[in-house]
């Protein structure tokens, strides 16, 4: 089962109760969502008139929102105007926090029967498998385009990193695959999605010990 594809500029004044863990959490409205979103789909702090640009509102109108998500710790200032999502924004966006158990599990590496094994289509195996997210990461730069093709367009990618228990780094697969995109702008945009989420997990990981 996958998750849909996030609305776009969603600017209608509703609010929805947030339940994270049967703990009741702000009231979010359409906008705030909106905004968690974009900040989310960018990966790395945006200046607040980049923002209010995304959701197609005006920079004060934004900034007003943006205060409310800081004040509720659903968004921080990276530096001066620049801002980004936190853990608990993202679990505002449906991407549980992950304990230290649970980053070592994705992080760490597999047996060959539960690695990512590449094929060039059907019953066409490319002889190479990759066991980690460190692994894949090293491999999708090197392996066929059309390995690329035939497993994103199937889903195999984000079926993958469900089954390591990183939901989010599915979903951040699944925007790649609907940008529809062809050759080498596919690959480094594969690689970037999941060595950057490589990268923020490597980073939780040595928070949490």
């Amino acid at each position: 089962m996958f998750l849909k594809s996030f609305p776009q500029n969603i600017i209608i004044q509703t609010t929805t109760t947030v339940d994270c863990g049967g703990v009741a959490q702000m009231s979010v409205s359409s906008v705030k969502k909106a905004i968690l979103e974009v900040l989310w789909k960018a990966g790395k702090p945006l200046h607040r008139e980049s923002i209010a640009e995304r959701i197609g509102l005006p920079a004060n109108s934004t900034m007003g929102h943006l205060l409310g998500l800081i004040k509720a710790e659903y968004v921080s200032v990276a530096k001066k105007n620049y801002y980004e999502i936190t853990s608990l924004g993202k679990e505002v966006l449906g991407f549980p926090g992950l304990d230290r158990n649970q980053v070592s599990n994705i992080l760490s590496p597999l047996p060959l029967e539960k690695a990512f094994h590449f094929y060039e289509g059907l019953n066409r195996y490319a002889g190479v498998h990759a066991d980690s997210l460190d692994d894949f990461c090293r491999k999708i730069l090197t392996i066929d385009l059309e390995s690329i093709r035939f497993h994103l367009l199937r889903r195999d990618f984000e079926s993958w990193f469900t089954h390591l228990g990183d939901r989010e780094l599915a979903k951040k697969v699944s925007l790649v695959r609907e940008k529809e995109l062809f050759g080498e702008a596919l690959r480094k945009e594969l690689y970037n999605a999941v060595k950057s989420r490589r990268d923020e997990l490597v980073n939780l990981s040595n928070l949490l010990h």
